[in-house]
């Protein structure tokens, strides 16, 4: 092995190559740390937060900083400059380190170096530790002296090591004590206590420092403590009216942004109106933009209603003629493009939360603000005019579906835009077209014919812009044509991939054509694709999506009422699905095993063969009708469905069937943690229809008389936020209506009840299937490992046990992130489940045993610390034998939801006897098995007649 080795291991392991251990990982960075040559000491420094994050446990952490500190003492400054990135990226591992005491001695004697360079890396070494040694008076002396230094880059240094010893060091300075007042607040009289003592101290220092400082902790404090928001309000409000120093003005300004973001509903209208003053009357356009982005945070929450309406029976003043909307109205045109953009987002969020009544002038004055802003930005190409055209956007598509009355005359000044704006800015325009065109179907139509000739001339080169504008218009034309792509569109779309599309490019747009529905396209597109890839994995995954598309395009012709052609659709649809579940298969490895999507085709192959299946049930109603003595059987044996002859019986097991898989469905939803809500939406579609068709078949079939429609009448007001969401909620209705209009008027079971349900499966399947972005792409990586102690020597080998002692296993993990970690949602505890079954029972003797020490069933919550948690668990093995103790981690957000994340891990105990309970049943078995072997004693002689008296 060579530093190549565990460098290749630490990255990303590929498909096929051998994993190391940590041990012989940090061998092998070992032998690159005692290497002659610089660059493979440099190169093995580097690796250690690799190292960190893939095997952070206390024992290897330790050893590895231990070596660390050695090369720091050691090495020259370039090897110490390397050692204080590494120790600055794992931060949140030092408190793992055992010896501290050691790993600072070796840190520290570089401190007395003749080079100020060496001196000042170790003051910044020193100052990275200051949360594993707050306390150490020798640090902070040398953090005092160096501050005398005459060497500037010492001096900085020693500045860098104060601010840290300063969060963590209770008397490093007043400044420094004064921010710890911001935690009292675990008691109402203790806040109201350091509020007071906060109070004498902004009144007695009025120096700006401390006014900051003191300023800031009020905030944190009352954020904290909830109930004196208000009083701190006023106060901030005070300071940034009446202060005139810019930084305390600053500083009012982030914390009332603070406030804003907690507790919007504290804002009255007395404080937005002061600042609105505040900014109407400030010259500076930096503290104008702080102020405008409080109300823009503001001016999304209830607290612009309460501007308006203020409830305190007195009349409001119409919305044009205040303050806010004078204030927004002039920033809409500021030459200052992020003052703008808070103009237009406040005013936006103004005419969204006005009444009918008062908003025609001023949807005009925010569609007029918007459109010139859009104008301004879509010619620049520099970041902040693209954030400004991002937020501007954001704030039209808002409007727009709140105000639909809006949306023809937007669209058509965005597809004008369109033919002028730069790439970037084009970009952006599609996906607010595609987010309009969703909320809004009915525009689809008109805006195809401008995008089609947009997308003949939309790209000349191959630079990224220009690939990811293919993209974004192709998705717009999508969503615009509603999963029915003529030939025409088709053919533009091929011409310019063909032209200058690469290979990735296709392949995004031909997900998103799966996305949206547009099997038959998506599938040209994956056949394309398939032998343009270097690796068998991606050629079986482009060639199962190319099968999965091909057998949803096979539904997609389903007429009503022919329901052979149907089931002729479903065989096709499954042959095509079973060869892409068999590609899908090999397109998995150890380090991507696809579990999702092999999960969620398989359920989607068992649910097409039950819709099928469904169908030849209603079938044989024709082609087995119940007898002549139906009638007489029901009557006898006093059960109705009798009546109805065999097809009872096995609309009974469909039923059955469509609740199993409903309840799977529910074991996918909770089994993907790290997936985005519109997939999750999507799986809860997939589970709905189950249910819909086991409710169906209940209503109008098996229970018609108990069959309630009370629980789904709420769904057609649901706000649906996909297309593929839309249709099918419109078809979960339309089938509801017909069943309990069905099931009142005729008695089960007739032709019309199972025509009534083939009709609901046939319109269940003409909704082309949307394939949601975490089928292709994972956006958040959340995973846990587990380790167990005590941990047999191999893994065959049972952990031992005696019967009379309690085994203590402990249980540490970690929690490993991809890049994005919390993308969608964060691990609040994990959720730890031990239990133990029997295997096999050896012999020995018999004891009564209570029924709650027969088994161990232990589960525990904890919450990690820095991703790493650590419990233990107290087990009894009271029976001799073999058990095996099963380890489950789940996980739950800060919703309190519970994600069946896993993993899974097994461990084998055997209970042994007691050696001194043994011991002292084989002395008894040997005594009885001697009785047993002594010959036969002579009678006893017959007593005398003195003692027979007696008796």
């Amino acid at each position: 092995m060579s530093l190549s080795t565990a460098r290749s291991f630490l990255s990303e392991a590929g498909y096929g190559e051998q994993e190391l251990d940590a041990n012989s990982a940090l061998m092998e960075l070992d032998k690159g740390l005692r290497s002659g040559k610089l660059g493979e000491q440099c190169e093995a420094v580097v690796l250690f937060p690799k190292l960190f994050q893939k095997y952070p446990f206390p024992i290897l952490i330790n050893s590895a900083f231990l070596k660390l500190a050695d090369i720091f003492r050691l090495g020259n400054n370039f090897l110490r400059l390397c050692v204080l990135k590494v120790t600055q990226q794992s931060e949140k591992h030092l408190e793992k380190i055992l010896n501290v005491d050691e790993f600072v001695k070796r840190v520290f004697s570089v401190i007395h170096s003749n080079d100020p360079v060496a001196r000042a890396i170790t003051l910044r070494m020193l100052g990275s530790l200051a949360t594993i040694i707050p306390e150490r008076k020798n640090a902070h002396h040398s953090v005092h002296q160096s501050l005398d230094s005459h060497d500037n880059v010492e001096v900085e240094a020693a500045i860098f090591a104060s601010a840290c010893f300063s969060a963590y060091v209770s008397m490093w300075s007043m400044l420094s004590l004064i921010p710890m007042l911001q935690h009292m607040h675990h008691n109402a009289s203790l806040a109201s206590s350091s509020r007071e003592l906060l109070q004498q101290l902004v009144t007695s220092y009025p120096s700006t420092p401390m006014v900051i400082v003191t300023l800031h902790t009020f905030t944190q404090l009352a954020a904290s403590s909830l109930i004196d928001i208000p009083k701190q309000l006023q106060l901030l409000l005070q300071y940034l009216k009446e202060d005139p120093r810019k930084a305390v003005k600053r500083l009012a300004i982030q914390d009332l942004k603070l406030l804003a973001k907690k507790a919007p509903h504290l804002w009255n209208r007395e404080n937005t109106q002061t600042l609105c003053e505040c900014a109407l009357s400030s010259p500076y356009n930096s503290l104008k933009l702080g102020m405008l982005s409080v109300l823009s945070t503001l001016s999304g929450t209830i607290a612009i209603k309460q501007y308006f309406h203020p409830g305190t029976g007195g009349a409001s003043a119409p919305p044009r003629l205040t303050d806010l909307v004078k204030l927004v109205q002039e920033c809409c045109y500021h030459s200052n493009l992020a003052v703008a953009a808070h103009g237009v987002t406040v005013l936006a969020n103004i005419a969204i939360s006005c009444p009918e009544k008062d908003m025609m002038q001023l949807e005009q004055d925010t569609v007029m603000g918007l459109e010139s802003l859009l104008v301004l930005c879509s010619q620049d190409d520099s970041p902040r005019a693209q954030a400004t055209l991002k937020t501007a956007l954001t704030s039209l598509v808002q409007l727009l579906k709140s105000r639909p009355h809006l949306s023809q005359s937007a669209v058509e000044f965005l597809l004008c835009q369109l033919h002028l704006a730069h790439d970037p800015s084009r970009v952006l325009m599609c996906h607010a077209l595609a987010a309009i065109a969703t909320q809004l179907p009915v525009l689809g139509e008109g805006m195809l014919g401008d995008l089609v000739d947009l997308y003949r001339v939309a790209s000349h080169s191959s630079t990224d812009k220009q690939q990811e504008l293919l993209v974004s218009l192709a998705t717009v034309v999508f969503v615009a044509s509603q999963s029915c792509l003529s030939a025409e569109v088709k053919t533009v779309i091929k011409q310019q991939l063909e032209n200058v599309a690469n290979g990735w490019t296709v392949y995004c747009i031909a997900r998103q054509a799966s996305r949206m529905g547009c099997h038959e396209f998506s599938s040209e597109l994956y056949q394309s694709l398939r032998t343009r890839v270097a690796s068998e994995h991606f050629y079986f995954w482009l060639n199962s999506l190319k099968e999965f598309s091909q057998a949803e395009q096979c539904l997609n012709g389903l007429e009503d009422g022919d329901y052979s052609a149907a089931m002729t659709a479903i065989a096709e649809a499954l042959r095509s699905y079973q060869k892409g579940i068999a590609s899908l298969t090999a397109a998995s490895t150890p380090l991507s095993p696809l579990s999702y999507q092999c999960d969620f085709v398989k359920l989607r192959i068992d649910t097409l063969q039950g819709l099928s299946q469904l169908i030849c049930t209603c079938n044989s109603l024709k082609t087995s009708p119940p007898p002549a003595i139906a009638t007489t059987i029901a009557l006898t044996s006093g059960n109705e469905l009798q009546r109805c002859g065999r097809i009872a019986m096995q609309m009974r097991v469909s039923m059955d069937e469509f609740r199993s898989l409903a309840a799977r469905y529910a074991d996918l939803y909770q089994s993907s943690f790290d997936a985005d809500s519109a997939t999750l939406r999507n799986v809860e579609l997939q589970q709905q229809s189950c249910l819909l068709v086991s409710h169906v078949i209940e209503a109008l079939i098996l229970d018609p008389h108990s069959a309630s429609f009370q629980d789904y009448g709420t769904l057609g007001s649901v706000q649906t936020e996909s297309e593929y969401e839309r249709r099918m909620m419109s078809v979960f209705n339309h089938v509801l209506e017909e069943v309990e209009g069905l099931s009142r008027k005729h008695p089960p079971v007739s032709y019309l009840h199972t025509g009534c349900l083939c009709d609901a499966v046939i319109a269940l399947l003409k909704v082309p299937l949307s394939f949601q972005r975490y089928f292709f792409q994972k956006l958040q990586s959340t995973s846990i490992k587990l380790a167990l102690s005590p941990s047999p020597r191999t893994p065959t080998e049972p952990i031992p046990v005696q019967n009379n002692q309690q085994l203590t296993l402990k249980v540490e993990g970690v929690v490993q992130h991809g890049s994005t970690p919390g993308l969608f949602r964060k691990i609040q505890s994990v959720c730890l489940n031990v239990s133990s079954t029997l295997q096999s029972k050896t012999g020995g003797p018999e004891y009564k045993i209570p029924l709650d020490s027969n088994t161990n069933e232990i589960e525990q919550r904890v919450e990690p610390h820095n991703d790493y948690f650590s419990t233990q668990f107290l087990l009894n093995f009271s029976i001799l034998g073999s058990h095996t103790v099963n380890v489950e981690a789940s996980v739950v957000d800060e919703s309190g939801i519970e994600w069946k994340t896993g993993p899974k891990t097994t461990v084998s105990v055997k209970s042994l006897e007691d050696p001194y309970a043994q011991q002292l049943r084989h002395n008894q078995q040997q005594q009885q098995q001697a009785q047993q072997a002594r010959p036969e004693t002579a009678p006893a002689p017959q007593r005398s007649s003195v003692y027979a008296r007696f008796q």
